[in-house]
């Protein structure tokens, strides 16, 4: 439930519904415009399909536009798929990085629990959380050691 609103969240602040409500409205509009426009596509059906198969860069080749108007907004329907998809794209990434930010702090939260509840815990936990730490810290360690080793190579590079 704490992730569907997160989800909501992003997609309120980020004004996702409406790009992908307008681009909804663009692409049935360019598929009106294209149905209009070029004489080998008889249905708007079959403009809604060739405008699939253009959003999806499949290119199917059962239908062709032949007129400017149908090419142009083909080209149009192209250039704002592309741009939403990199829009949505960036709203994923946001999602999942506010998800890792999230379980971060839980997992602090609940160690400074711990520390705080430190003399009625027990054997076993206190264990379980000396071994917790030092596995942080040796990760810690071997990041710092790969950073600094990495940076002593170009380092030398440069010397050289």
């Amino acid at each position: 439930m704490k992730k569907l609103r997160l989800l909501k969240s992003i997609l309120i602040r980020t004004h996702t519904t409406q790009i992908l409500l307008s681009y909804l409205l663009f692409l049935l509009a360019d598929a009106l415009v294209i149905q209009l426009a070029d004489p080998h596509i008889n249905t708007y059906r079959d403009a809604l399909w060739y405008c699939y198969a253009v959003v999806s860069t499949a290119g199917f080749g059962d239908i062709v536009v032949t007129t400017l108007i149908a090419k142009t907004a083909s080209v149009l329907l192209t250039i704002y798929s592309l741009i939403v998809i990199a829009l949505v794209t960036g709203v994923i990434v946001n999602y999942y990085n506010q998800l890792i930010q999230i379980q971060q702090k839980e997992t602090l939260a609940a160690f400074v629990d711990k520390l705080q509840r430190l003399p009625e815990l027990s054997q076993e936990e206190l264990t379980i959380m000396s071994e917790r730490a030092k596995l942080f810290l040796d990760e810690k360690n071997n990041s710092i050691f790969k950073k600094t080793k990495k940076n002593q190579g170009h380092e030398n590079e440069k010397s050289d």
